[in-house]
C-alpha cells in the first residue's frame, strides 16, 4: 500500500481558536474513508489541508508523498480530485454538462478557446456513462436536478484520474432518490480497485455508502476515534462525537442511527 495523505501531530489555530487539535491520520491508496462529526468539529478544515488550499499552524502534512509547505500546490493539486457545494456554485449555469466535464483537462471552469485531444472527448464520454449522465451531455448545467449535479460534478473530478479523491457533503440537500442514487454510485465506484484513494465528508451515518472502509471521528478538532469502519463505527464512539447516546443498526452495509429517549 501507497500513503498518499498524512497528518501528524497537525493543529491549526486561526483568530486564536483552536479548531483542529493533534491530528494524527493517514490514508493509504486503497482506503476509502468517511469523516463524521458535528458542525464545529474541524471537518472543512481537514478538507481544506487535505486539498493543500490551506496550512497547518503545528504540524505536518503529506499530500501524495508532498509535504505542504515545500512543494508548488498548484501542480498538486492538479493530482487531487474534490468535489463541495462550493464547487458547483462557480459553474457557469450555460455550461454545458459535457464541457462541465471536458474542462477539467484544463482546470478551468467555462468553455472557452481550450483545444481538446480526442482521448480527452472519450475520457469524457466514458465518465458521463459511468455516472449516468450520458443523456444530458447537451444539457446545461443551470437545468440539471440537485442529484445530477452532484453527480456532474463527481464526474468532472474524477475526469483527470486523481490520485486522491474528496468528497465533501457530496449527498446533502438531495431528496431520498437522489440521495439513494448516488450512495449506490459511490458504493460501486469505492468497490472498484482501479478507483483512487477516497475521503469522504459527512454528518449522517445513513450516507456512509457500502464498500468503503475506513472512519475517522472528530469531535471539537481531536480525533475520537478512528480506524476500521466495521470495528470502529460504534454507538459508543458516536456518543462520543456527538455527544448524546443513539442506538445504531446495521444492515447491508448501511448504517442506522437514532438517539435513545
Amino acid at each position: 500500500m501507497v500513503n498518499v495523505l498524512r497528518l501528524t501531530d497537525v493543529s491549526y489555530v486561526r483568530d486564536r481558536r483552536r479548531i483542529l487539535d493533534g491530528i494524527d491520520w493517514s490514508v493509504e491508496d486503497s482506503e476509502r474513508w468517511v469523516i463524521l462529526g458535528p458542525n464545529g468539529a474541524g471537518k472543512t478544515t481537514l478538507m481544506k489541508l487535505a486539498t493543500a488550499n490551506d496550512y497547518p499552524t503545528t504540524g505536518t502534512v503529506d499530500v501524495l508523498d508532498k509535504r505542504l509547505g515545500r512543494v508548488d500546490v498548484f501542480e498538486l493539486r492538479n493530482r487531487i480530485g474534490f468535489v463541495s457545494s462550493a464547487t458547483g456554485r462557480r459553474i457557469p449555469a450555460n455550461e454545458r454538462v459535457r464541457d462541465l466535464v471536458l474542462t477539467a483537462a484544463y482546470s478551468v471552469e467555462g468553455r472557452w478557446n481550450e483545444h481538446y485531444d480526442d482521448i480527452d472527448v472519450r475520457q469524457a464520454e466514458r465518465i458521463l456513462a459511468e455516472w449516468d449522465l450520458g443523456d444530458f451531455a447537451d444539457h446545461t448545467y443551470g437545468t440539471l436536478s440537485d442529484g445530477e449535479r452532484k453527480r456532474a460534478l463527481i464526474a468532472r473530478a474524477v475526469m483527470t484520474d486523481p490520485e486522491l479523491l474528496l468528497l465533501d457533503e457530496p449527498s446533502a440537500s438531495l431528496d431520498l432518490g437522489a440521495r439513494e442514487r448516488l450512495l449506490q454510485m459511490l458504493s460501486g465506484f469505492a468497490r472498484s480497485p482501479y478507483s483512487p484513494a477516497m475521503v469522504m465528508v459527512t454528518h449522517h451515518v445513513e450516507e456512509v455508502p457500502p464498500g468503503f472502509t475506513h472512519v475517522l471521528m472528530l469531535r471539537g478538532g481531536r480525533v475520537q476515534a478512528s480506524g476500521p469502519i466495521a470495528e470502529t463505527l460504534t454507538a459508543e464512539n458516536l456518543e462520543a462525537t456527538f455527544g448524546m447516546p443513539f442506538d445504531l443498526a446495521v444492515s447491508n452495509g448501511r448504517y442506522a442511527a437514532v438517539a435513545r429517549p
